[in-house]
């Protein structure tokens, strides 16, 4: 007699979902603050955007602000070397940072995680990474979903999404239309490649410069490839946060960039009116060593370097003359190095908006 088929013969175990569920409710709890009223188990998150007493955040007009990302193909590297927690940082690293630009505060995040088959120990890592820039973001992990689709994807291969909610009060909103001649622009360092580009660095690495991911590369340290093409994004949350508070009179921050695929040019050009523009001087920045070691792995043009990769700029921030110095100490304190990297000219609306010499 042939037995029927089941949930499991499909290829979903639903013993091992919910022992991976059972891991997660932990990793959640860290991040949160009084602010987050659902409880666990919900079919949707309840947040409250203000708190009554000694904590109320007094919101006169507030706006919300919503991003969403995944980490693309760095994923096939996290699964080739069997590490997944800093994917997670990535996840959270693309969306909040995004949320930054508009000076929003972030609030809270949810995920999406699709997996190729039940693997609890698998899905852990992947939130405990999301759960650990959560905490440095001091931004709340409300929910998520996770999928089991063996028909979609290689067993071992999964996908992430993230969605980030963040609040800013409107007279603090920063969109780029304050920017006006004479402004600084200021260029906060990466951690690397961040999770732009895996296509193309995959590509250079390890099908062109024939490299194992277990390879050492002694010219960035002795490093393995799988721990260089896994640093994760970095977070930009907490001197974003701490630059913004520290002028609660004047608004001296004009504009946000976030540098992910696109390059440094095209992500700053999304936020600088028609009425001027950002010349950014080359070398005025410390290019980090990864950069010309993918380049000459996979002899790739320096104009599609640029155009592709942030090069060690994985945000700017357009702030007033004045303010400039007072406001690179501050990022320096918070160990965060930075440059000044160009000026803002009058300009014609025929005119690139950024310019690199």
């Amino acid at each position: 007699m042939v037995s029927g088929a089941t949930y499991s013969s499909a290829g979903v175990d639903l013993e091992l979902y919910r022992e991976g569920m059972a891991r997660l409710p932990a990793h959640m709890r860290r991040t949160q603050c009084p602010r987050v009223m659902s409880p666990e188990g919900g079919f949707a998150a309840l947040f409250q955007l203000d708190l009554k007493g000694l904590f109320s955040r007094g919101y006169d007009d507030p706006l919300l602000v919503s991003c969403t990302d995944g980490v693309g193909t760095k994923l096939k590297v996290a699964v080739a070397a069997g590490v997944h927690h800093t994917v997670g940082v990535d996840l959270v690293a693309m969306s909040v940072n995004d949320a930054l630009c508009t000076g929003a505060e972030p609030l809270f995040f949810l995920d999406y995680v699709a997996l190729s088959h039940d693997d609890p120990a698998l899905l852990e890592q992947i939130v405990r990474g999301i759960a650990d820039a959560c905490v440095e973001c001091e931004c709340a992990l409300v929910g998520g979903e996770t999928a089991i689709l063996p028909d979609m994807y290689q067993r071992g291969e999964y996908d992430l999404a993230g969605f980030c909610v963040g609040v800013v009060e409107r007279r603090r909103l920063v969109d780029g239309r304050q920017i006006q001649p004479g402004d600084v622009a200021l260029g906060l360092a990466s951690s690397g490649f961040h999770s732009n580009g895996y296509s193309l660095v995959r590509q250079a690495v390890f099908e062109i410069g024939g490299l194992a991911g277990e390879a050492r590369v002694a010219e960035l340290g002795g490093r393995t490839v799988n721990e260089i093409l896994l640093a994760p994004t970095r977070l930009y949350a907490r001197p974003v946060k701490a630059v913004l508070g520290h002028y609660r009179v004047k608004q001296v921050v004009h504009g946000i960039a976030h540098v992910t695929g696109g390059g440094l040019m095209e992500n700053l050009a999304r936020i600088v009116p028609a009425s001027v523009q950002i010349r950014l001087a080359r070398g005025s920045w410390s290019v980090p060593g990864v950069f010309p070691w993918v380049q000459r792995l996979g002899g790739i043009a320096a104009d599609e370097m640029e155009r592709v990769f942030n090069m060690g700029i994985g945000m700017v921030l357009v702030v007033s003359p004045h303010f400039a110095d007072s406001i690179q100490h501050q990022l320096a304190d918070l160990g965060f190095e930075n440059w000044r990297i160009g000026d803002v000219h009058a300009a014609g609306p025929s005119d690139d908006r950024v310019v690199l010499a």
